[in-house]
């Protein structure tokens, strides 16, 4: 018996109005459900009170029992301080840059560093007469 913490649908055409329940998760979106522990209301403001309730205590105790948020019940609790937040990787491995990329960036970035090193040794020989000159 694997339970999610998830939304439930409610309210009319384009005038969504969500339950958070404790559901099965083989069960319909919006069928039977075990527990009725908030609500979250997408169409008032963000600062707005109403906009998500949440009975912390219930969501403490199915989170011990073993229930499993969805990924959008995941960042309501993270923002309630009930879970830790998502951890994003930096860069997705599908636009991660391929080998030849990385060579070329290698060999370029190698390239500056040797060019910097040849400035600053012909640097210090030319500053060097420049001040036997003034005195």
């Amino acid at each position: 018996m694997a339970l999610k913490i998830r939304l439930a649908r409610g309210g009319t055409k384009k005038r969504p109005f969500y339950r958070v329940v404790i559901a099965e998760n083989t069960a319909p979106r919006d069928g039977s459900f075990i527990e009725k522990i908030g609500t979250y209301n997408p169409m008032v403001g963000k600062d707005h009170p109403n906009r998500l309730t949440i009975q912390e205590e219930r969501v403490k105790y199915w989170l011990s029992v073993g229930a499993r948020p969805t990924d959008r019940v995941h960042k309501f609790l993270a923002n309630l301080n009930l879970m830790p937040a998502f951890a994003y990787n930096e860069q997705p491995i599908k636009s991660a840059p391929g080998k030849k990329r990385l060579e070329r960036e290698a060999e370029q970035k190698a390239a500056d560093e040797a060019a910097k090193e040849a400035a600053a040794e012909a640097a210090p020989a030319e500053a060097a007469p420049a001040e036997e000159e003034e005195k």
